[in-house]
């Protein structure tokens, strides 16, 4: 008899395979004390097991690079660099020393620590990277234990729908090398790192399927919908029939993509669409490339300073941008400034003050940085240096209000005065534009379009605060809606301010890159789109067949719209 579960598509397509239920060894640590003299051995398991489980991640990187981008393959980076921060080696061995534990209870406190500090946490990315916090801990917990050596044949997964409590990078990352067909997870949101990796990847996945380990079978046959979020167990002939049609016009689809790749977008009746990409670092260029030679319309520049843990000097950020830049090979270059906060610390964790009670509503993004001009002012001039070499604008996160411009304005002269005395190469007339990511900025969207050079409407930020809101809160994200009504007036201001004052207006949230929304906003009179690379591909083709003249009465027919369910049902007429 066919069941069917319930979770969070994070990754469109369809899979049709066997189950493997996938179930990680788990060392539960426990106490016991270590006398003083025994101190400085039980630092060493310490250091052993950290070693040991580097060699480990540098293993996988070795037998997958090859084939591997180096966007993806930073996520395996990110747990290395963990594994070199003090705040596990050193803070472990602290403990050790403080309360004569074995390493692994240390382990497990310092864990626990770090975990409430992510976990206080407002920004939804920030906080799912407590997960890897989690992982490292686990796989340096794994190194400490004795573990007898597995005599068993290794499992095939190539085709195996897998089904896990989560996955780390390296696990979700071995898997796709051994072309496993799908994820399941019983845990995780759509920012985790499994729900990252499987879209860069192209591998249908799900998160959020509570029990999804008891209630299916090993070897069970599985249908996965990525896109509705669905899986079903045991399915008849039918499903399988009809799931399998689906997959075989997936397919084709994808094929057909191809031929878009570096081909411009232009809707039916002629008018051209821009489409521009979303990167964390120079090295995504790449595969962005993959799928169009075009431009990056969002550098978020705050992941150099949170891999770093520190403030970031302005030769280094000058020669990171310029490195984005020159990869580019001439095509524009989007760098927004900082958006760090309470929620987006680069301090040591442990070293934090107190957090604010609620860091999304507190100091961040742009308030950071006027708070703390000194290094505002490195970032400056660092992206205008980089603007002598190319096209490349400057965007600024969460701007508010006109008082806030007025003072980014003088610092930004200050910082062309700093460079004039050094005599350094800058552009002296470098564009700026603003995100606009806060109901105030969207009412306000007309005033900034008259006094700056663009602007970028950020969705994810902007529902969240229009609905108050988080998204990857399980009590509360299933009123998580980009159709809200109230979503969509912003945008439509925001989109009109922008055409009256004749300056372009793009949009860089995940609504963008979300193939379902594409042709509303079409209608609704967007005109540049910049999203995640591997989605570059749909939304051309949603544009290149979609008729703007066709699509406007019905997007405002949308707009006049008040109820939500008639809305997604507009929308999905839309769209058919």
């Amino acid at each position: 008899m066919s069941i069917i579960l319930n979770g969070i598509g994070v990754s469109k397509g369809i899979a049709i395979g066997n189950a493997y239920v996938y179930v990680r060894a788990t060392t539960r640590a426990k106490e016991y004390n270590v006398p003083a003299k025994y101190h400085q051995k039980e630092v060493e398991r310490l250091h052993l097991a950290v070693t040991e489980a580097s060699q480990q991640l540098h293993d996988v990187k070795q037998k997958i690079a090859q084939e591997t981008p180096e966007d993806i393959l930073a996520f395996i980076d990110s747990h290395l660099l963990m594994l070199e921060d003090p705040a596990f080696d050193e803070g472990a061995t602290s403990i050790i020393k403080e309360f004569s534990c074995n390493a692994e209870w240390a382990l497990q406190i310092q864990c626990d620590r770090l975990v409430q500090v992510f976990d206080e946490m407002e920004d939804p990315y920030l906080r799912t990277r407590k997960d890897d916090v989690i992982h490292v801990v686990q796989r340096i917990q794994h190194c400490l234990a004795e573990k007898p050596k597995s005599t068993s044949e290794p499992v095939r997964l190539k085709g195996r729908i897998v089904i896990s409590d989560d996955l780390t990078p390296a696990d979700t990352l071995v898997m796709q090398h051994e072309k496993v067909a799908a994820f399941v997870t019983e845990f995780g949101g759509p920012m985790s790192h499994t729900a990252i990796l499987a879209r860069n990847l192209g591998i249908p996945a799900i998160v959020g399927v509570h029990n999804a380990r008891q209630l299916i079978h090993p070897t069970e046959k599985l249908i996965i919908d990525g896109h509705y979020g669905a899986v079903i167990g045991d399915p008849d002939a039918r499903s399988l029939k009809h799931y399998r049609n689906l997959r075989q016009q997936n397919l084709k689809r994808k094929a057909e993509y191809k031929r878009l790749i570096n081909k411009p977008a232009i809707t039916l009746d002629g008018c051209p669409i821009l489409i521009q990409g979303n990167i964390d670092r120079p090295e995504d260029i790449r595969n962005l490339k993959h799928f169009d030679d075009t431009g990056v319309g969002l550098y978020r520049t705050e992941m150099l300073f949170l891999e770093n843990n520190q403030a970031v000097d302005e030769e280094t950020q000058f020669k990171t941008y310029k490195r984005a830049l020159f990869r580019l090979k001439g095509k524009p270059l989007t760098i927004r400034t900082l958006d760090l906060g309470a929620d987006k610390e680069i301090r040591d964790a442990l070293s934090q003050g107190p957090m604010a009670h609620n860091p999304a509503m507190g100091l961040r993004a742009i308030r950071r940085c006027l708070k703390e001009p000194e290094n505002f002012i490195h970032q400056l001039c660092a992206i205008m240096r980089v603007a002598a070499y190319g096209d490349v604008k400057m965007m600024i996160p969460m701007m508010t209000s006109i008082d806030e411009l007025e003072q980014i304005s003088a610092l930004v002269e200050h910082a062309k005065e700093l460079l004039r005395q050094r005599k350094a190469r800058f552009n002296d007339d470098i564009e700026i534009g603003a995100m606009i990511e806060v109901p105030a900025a969207a009412l306000s969207s007309a005033i900034f379009a008259h006094r700056l050079d663009f602007l970028s409407i950020g969705t994810n930020d902007l529902i969240q605060y229009t609905l108050a809101i988080d998204r990857i809160d399980d009590e509360v994200n299933y009123l998580y809606n980009p159709l809200h009504p109230a979503v969509l007036q912003l945008i439509k201001i925001t989109i009109d301010a922008g055409k009256s004052a004749k300056v372009p207006v793009s949009m860089c949230g995940e609504m963008a890159s979300d193939p379902r929304y594409t042709r509303l906003l079409l209608g609704m009179g967007l005109d540049y789109f910049s999203i995640q690379a591997n989605a570059i591909l749909e939304v051309k083709d949603i544009i290149n067949n979609s008729d703007i003249g066709v699509l406007r009465p019905k997007a405002e027919e949308i707009l006049r719209c008040h109820d939500l369910q008639k809305i997604e049902s507009l929308v999905d007429q839309l769209n058919r």
